[in-house]
């Protein structure tokens, strides 16, 4: 099949925006909004929220989709007060999307960045090359190509030419989640927010407690594989949390989606404000020891 060619590219965006301008009249607008002052609306964005899926070509939005469309906004403005203050202190603000999957939070930050006239460059960055052919083809359709470019590669892996500015994770998996933090604070970056998954390197080593017979306070958890899943997760992020704050950044862990849309729904936010914070690193140590001693390998890599 061949490729569009240009002027097919821009026919399709012409005729999607006339449709969503028609479409999404101030009644329809506010029906959908229900009071909330939403920063991504259908009819400011239809490029976005189709590349997204969330907008079919007619450019309406199924009820189906409505739920989804009302998280990428709550993300959004979670995340645009930093990323605001980032654009303030910068002419242009480099971002890294780690782990960035399809592109969701890339696309995102992107347009969102670029609709309030702020010049931002973003790199997001997978090890699967299919899904980052697809974030490319995403990124077409959205219109933001010259300032989303994509590396197919491990974190481990990556060489960036300049540090970022912010990184961001989003849902990266288990360990994938330290290593973008490793990366935002060996880089030095001024922001660095992650939406944890699947965290389950404590829950390895409470296992390995337990077989080993290992007697401890905490070791009624270390033998309850539910609850062993369940704990290692929140505790995980509460360690990683003195990790960032050891590291000189003020940090905030807080819900970002409702815990009836998904039950990985922690977001860490930090804002690099000051030097190494060596009480932090004595939380961290103090609540590794009163949970049986096994903590994260995130704690030697910063």
């Amino acid at each position: 099949m061949a490729e569009p060619t240009d002027a097919t590219r821009e026919r399709w965006a012409s005729e999607l925006a006339a449709r969503a301008a028609a479409h999404w009249t101030p009644a329809r607008t506010a029906a959908l909004t229900n009071g909330k002052a939403l920063r991504i609306l259908p009819a400011a964005a239809p490029h976005l929220l189709r590349a997204l899926g969330l907008i079919d070509e007619d450019a309406k939005l199924p009820p189906t989709r409505v739920r989804k469309f009302l998280q990428i906004n709550h993300m959004v403005a979670l995340l645009a007060p930093a990323l605001a203050e980032l654009c303030a202190a910068h002419p242009v603000v480099r971002i890294v999307d780690a782990g960035c999957g399809r592109s969701y939070l890339t696309l995102l930050l992107a347009w969102y960045a670029r609709s309030r006239g702020h010049r931002v460059e973003v790199l997001g960055v997978d090890r699967n090359a299919d899904v980052i052919a697809e974030a490319q083809r995403r990124t077409a359709i959205a219109g933001l190509s010259e300032i989303v470019r994509y590396a197919a590669t491990p974190l481990e892996a990556l060489v960036l030419p300049e540090p970022p500015h912010a990184l961001f994770a989003l849902h990266a998996c288990d360990t994938a989640t330290c290593d973008a933090i490793t990366l935002g604070v060996r880089a030095e970056a001024e922001l660095i927010a992650v939406a944890p998954c699947c965290q389950a390197e404590l829950a390895r080593g409470w296992a390995a407690l337990d077989d080993a017979g290992t007697v401890g306070d905490f070791a009624p958890v270390w033998g309850a594989p539910h609850l062993r899943r369940e704990l290692a997760a929140h505790l995980t992020d509460a360690m990683r949390v003195q990790l960032l704050r050891a590291a000189g950044y003020a940090v905030t862990a807080l819900e970002f989606i409702a815990p009836e849309h998904t039950a990985k729904n922690t977001l860490i936010r930090a804002t690099r404000r000051g030097p190494p914070d060596p009480a932090a690193r004595a939380a961290y140590d103090a609540l590794v020891a009163s949970t049986g001693g096994a903590g994260l390998a995130l704690a030697d890599r910063m």
